[in-house]
This record gives C-alpha cells, sequence and structure tokens, in this order.
C-alpha cells in the first residue's frame, strides 16, 4: 500500500472517507449507484466491468463477479471478454462484446471512437443505454485506478453492502 493508514483503520474506510470526507462518500454512492441502479443485463454489465478491470489492472476488480438474483458469469467469461475481438468474441453475445469494445476503446482511445464505431454501438445499445454504460465505466475507469495505484487492490478486501452504507450514511456524508 502507498498511503499511510493509521492503525486499526479499515483501508477503504480511510482513504473513501477519512482522507476526503468531502468527496469521498459521494463517490463511494456513486460507485454502489453502479451496481444498484444499472439496467443493462448481467453479461453485458459483466463484459465491460471486467474489460475495464482487465485494463486498470485493479486485483480486487479482476477478480470480483456482479451478482443478481444468484447469477453470475462463468469461469470462462474473464478470459472471452480480454479477448474479446479474437475468438473470445465468439462466446460473448453482440452487446457483450461491443461492450468490452468500448471500455477498451473508452480507456485507452476515447479519441479514436469514430463514426463508424458509434454506429456499431448505437446499432446494439439505446441512447440511454450509452450514457448509462459510460457513466459506468466512468466509474469503473477512475475508482478501479484509484484503489489499484494506492494498493487498495491488493491491501484489502472491500466492505460488505452494510459497512458501506454505514460510511455513506455517516454525518456529512
Amino acid at each position: 500500500m502507498f498511503l499511510e493508514i493509521p492503525e486499526g483503520q479499515h483501508p477503504i474506510f480511510h482513504v473513501w472517507g477519512d482522507m476526503v470526507p468531502g468527496i469521498g462518500p459521494a463517490a463511494s454512492r456513486f460507485s454502489q449507484k453502479v451496481y444498484e441502479d444499472t439496467t443493462l443485463e448481467l453479461e453485458t454489465f459483466e463484459a465491460a466491468r471486467l474489460r475495464m478491470a482487465q485494463i486498470n489492472g485493479c486485483l480486487f476488480c479482476k477478480d470480483w463477479r456482479t451478482e443478481r438474483d444468484g447469477q453470475t458469469v462463468g469461469d470462462d467469461f474473464p478470459g472471452f471478454v480480454e479477448d474479446w475481438a479474437g475468438d473470445g468474441g465468439a462466446h460473448l453475445s453482440a452487446r457483450a462484446r461491443i461492450a468490452a469494445e468500448y471500455a477498451e476503446r473508452f480507456a485507452l482511445d476515447h479519441h479514436g471512437i469514430d463514426d463508424a464505431a458509434w454506429a456499431r454501438f448505437r446499432a446494439e445499445f439505446a441512447d440511454a443505454e450509452l450514457v448509462e454504460l459510460t457513466m459506468c465505466l466512468g466509474s469503473w475507469l477512475a475508482f478501479g485506478r484509484l484503489n489499484h495505484l494506492f494498493g487498495l487492490d491488493s491491501a484489502c478486501q472491500l466492505p460488505t453492502m452494510e459497512e458501506r452504507e454505514a460510511v455513506t450514511k455517516a454525518p456529512g456524508a
């Protein structure tokens, strides 16, 4: 870990709350809402999230699997997402493949997203879905990199939902 964490403090709570009390809890709420309020189907959501995690290098994010109603993606899914443009893409739905492509281009070459790319994206997603996906990608890009850069992704596990809710409901949050 690259930050000083006081003895007995939870690293995530300290960084995301105590160090920046005006920003951290709001960022935490935004991050939480991406998971709670998304309208994107699980495979599409996870394809975008995992591709961003792979690019960011966030250890925790690469190992995390979003669960909805007891369902998660399969063990081979991360490999398919990483190889979305090759043979792995054949194992993904069209929307998941486009979500992985969009995540990669958003993170690595957003200036290179041209009219042809937008035509492919819009063939699979409504405008509102593209805005939602972009907000999700922005969250994962920023917060996954923050956690990785400061070593939070290898120093601890993310807090439980109950622990996160306690921080976001704290005075001043």
